[in-house]
């Protein structure tokens, strides 16, 4: 529908930021907000054409959204990022530090442009992120929520630097929940077990047979539990494992 004609949400008027939103989870949770009432800035690193698709979508269902491409290894592409957010539209209210890479590497065969690639993306750019976002979020008592994942509590041979850089982001999580309060929540998510339209039937069956619950999580499982923290208003420095009681 038009802009003139969309409806309240409840979060109408806010702004997101969700990194790494062109695609599958993030674009998942970055529709998400839009349903609820937010405008969203679409981050993406080079996914253009998919960003775009999201942009659309996003208005289609009459929010405002920008798709603003940024290679988050590097601080000077992350402040730009957040210069252009405020010029947008000046505020943020939730930060969304969803983008991330997973890489495969045998512990023998580890580089150290592997080893940086995983530490670049997973964690050193969701704590900038998290600083250049600060001054923004403080204005409006905003929410950040990191991914994390299974992987960051579990520990898979193969790759130990994604799993180090994800048992980071949870303790990144704690630090910034004390540093930012009390105006600003920082919580986390842990997904496991999630498979998405594409994923071969082999990983989904896999899944199913390590949770308890029988089945995969959907992004829509995802989605929801990031509007659950958005909302919860006395949580703050929690990571919440979504992963179907695969943990257990």
């Amino acid at each position: 529908m038009p802009p003139s004609a969309k409806s309240d949400g409840p979060l109408n008027g806010r702004v997101a930021l969700v990194t790494g939103s062109a695609k599958r989870l993030g674009r998942a949770v970055a529709l998400r907000l839009a349903q609820e009432g937010a405008d969203v800035v679409v981050h993406h690193r080079s996914s253009s054409a998919e960003a775009q698709s999201a942009v659309a979508e996003i208005k289609k269902l009459g929010r405002r959204a920008v798709a603003v491409a940024a290679d988050l290894s590097k601080l000077s592409e992350i402040k730009r990022l957040f210069e252009e957010t405020a010029k947008q539209f000046g505020r943020l209210d939730i930060l969304i530090n969803s983008a991330a890479n997973f890489l495969h590497t045998e512990f023998e065969a580890t580089s150290e442009e592997t080893w940086d690639a995983s530490l670049d993306t997973n964690l050193k750019a969701p704590f900038f992120c998290a600083q250049a976002a600060a001054p923004l979020l403080k204005k409006n008592h905003g929410v950040i929520i990191n991914f994390a994942d299974v992987g960051g509590l579990l520990g898979w041979t193969g790759y130990i630097p994604h799993c180090v850089s994800k048992a980071g982001i949870i303790m990144l999580t704690r630090c910034l929940a004390k540093e930012l309060a009390p105006e600003v929540r920082v919580n986390a998510i842990a997904p496991g077990t999630i498979t998405m339209s594409g994923d071969p039937p082999e990983l989904e069956a896999d899944y199913i047979k390590r949770a308890p619950l029988r089945r995969s999580g959907t992004p829509v499982d995802i989605a929801e539990t990031v509007l659950f923290l958005v909302h919860a208003k006395f949580v703050t420095g929690q990571v919440l494992v979504v992963d179907g009681g695969r943990t257990l």
